[in-house]
This record gives C-alpha cells, sequence and structure tokens, in this order.
C-alpha cells in the first residue's frame, strides 16, 4: 500500500511517525481549522475542503511550509443533513472565492453518497459529480483542475467507477469495521 486514508488527524500523524514519508496520506475526512498545522507537510492529498476557513487555514500553513497543498473540494451531492460538503450550486462560487489562495491547488470533488444497501440507488451521485466537473473543467480556473474525482467507498466504488471516479476510499473492504475507541 502506498497511499492511506485517514479519516481522523490524530490516526494519521501517528501513522506518519511510524512509516514516515514511505506512503502518501489522504486526509479524508472533516478537517478543523486547528487541526491543520499537524498534517498540512505530511499529506499528499486533502479531500475535504468544504469551507473558506479551512481554505485561508491550508493556505497560511502551506505558505510557512514553502509548499502547495493539494486538495479535493468535497461536495455534498444528496445534500444529507448528516454529512459535510458543499452542496453543488456552492461550488463554484466557493472555487472564485479561493482562486486568491496560490498555496491551493484543488484537483478536483469529492463526495460521499448515501449508505444503501443497493449501490444503483445512488449511482446518480456519482453520474451528476461527475458531469459537473465537466462543467467546473470548462471553466478553465487557475489552480484549479479536474484531475481526480474521489467517489465510491466499499458499499458503492463499484458504481462509482463505472460513473467515472478514479479514487476509491475501500477502508471497511480492507480492514473491515472500524473499531473506535
Amino acid at each position: 500500500m502506498t497511499n492511506i486514508g485517514e479519516n481522523r488527524t490524530q490516526e494519521l500523524v501517528e501513522k506518519y511517525d511510524i512509516i514516515g514519508n514511505k506512503a502518501k496520506y489522504h486526509m479524508i475526512g472533516h478537517l478543523q481549522t486547528n487541526k491543520v498545522k499537524t498534517i498540512i507537510d505530511k499529506v499528499a492529498l486533502v479531500h475535504s475542503l468544504d469551507r473558506l476557513s479551512l481554505a485561508k487555514e491550508l493556505d497560511k500553513r502551506a505558505k510557512k511550509h514553502g509548499i502547495i497543498v493539494d486538495t479535493l473540494v468535497q461536495v455534498n451531492v444528496a445534500e444529507e443533513e448528516s454529512k459535510f460538503g458543499l452542496k453543488l450550486d456552492e461550488v463554484i462560487p466557493f472555487l472564485e472565492k479561493i482562486l486568491k489562495y496560490d498555496s491551493i491547488r484543488v484537483k478536483g470533488l469529492m463526495t460521499i453518497a448515501p449508505f444503501v444497501e443497493d449501490a444503483e440507488e445512488v449511482r446518480w451521485v456519482f453520474k451528476e459529480l461527475r458531469r459537473f466537473s465537466e462543467v467546473i473543467k470548462n471553466k478553465d480556473y487557475t489552480n484549479v483542475k479536474m484531475e481526480i474525482l474521489s467517489m465510491g467507498m466499499t458499499n458503492d466504488y463499484q458504481v462509482a467507477i463505472e460513473e467515472g471516479s478514479n479514487m476509491i476510499r475501500i477502508g471497511t473492504g480492507i480492514f473491515g469495521q472500524r473499531k473506535y475507541r
């Protein structure tokens, strides 16, 4: 394994302290602004950019380390109350506001579909995000590329791939159900 995704900053730092830079670390969970300083120099990709305060903090910390941080904008396509992410109609205004942050590079979009038994029920989520990524690609923004569509997890990754995902998150399929401490 060369890519490790983590939901929690503390677990990412613990793994980094053990493994070092032999792997690429992905912050896939909700990222609090006060935790950015602990992971900014360790992550290859932040999957959960979803608000201006986080963009500002990522930019500030990246500048201090002399790096450009690669990110994905998290989109809550299904508009689930329990999930983070921007609504589709918020994404373009958000991108236009963060263009001024030159230490942030948006590489694509990420979404989490509702959990369902039959992945076909959420195909529309993946299809909509792929379609929307094409809209953004045609805008030709500076520091915004639509190279990555991070969508699909253990229960629905096959449908996500069929709809254009080129990055999936299959932790449960590899490690089993998470045991919370």
